[in-house]
């Protein structure tokens, strides 16, 4: 299994599209700046067919550290969250899009 990085999404623009190498680096660039402005900013990014993204906000909470026992306030932060399409689940799960099962039917 080989990790998808920002070269080889710009070479498959590349290879795809048909534009120069600099010229489909620069559109993907600006595409992922597009989609961090949009998380920055509180809101939800869905891609069709993929997922969704969306911040959440988690409150403070008491931790404890696991080697000493003591207690410590874990501050408040935002997290980013992914939820995958049924299409993609069922692609990942090698299922047919004629195969997904109903929503809330995850096992």
């Amino acid at each position: 299994m080989s990790t998808v990085t920002r070269a080889t999404l710009a070479e498959h623009i590349y290879d795809q599209v048909g534009l120069s190498r600099h010229e489909s680096a620069d559109i993907l660039e600006d595409i992922l700046e597009r989609m961090a402005r949009t998380l920055e900013a509180g809101d939800t990014l869905k891609i069709s067919g993929f997922g969704t993204f969306s911040v959440r906000q988690k409150g403070q909470r008491t931790g404890r550290n696991p080697k000493t026992g003591v207690e410590v306030p874990i501050l408040p932060r935002s997290v980013l969250v992914f939820r995958p399409s049924q299409l993609l689940r069922a692609h990942v799960n090698g299922q047919s899009a004629g195969q997904i099962p109903p929503e809330g039917d995850d096992e």
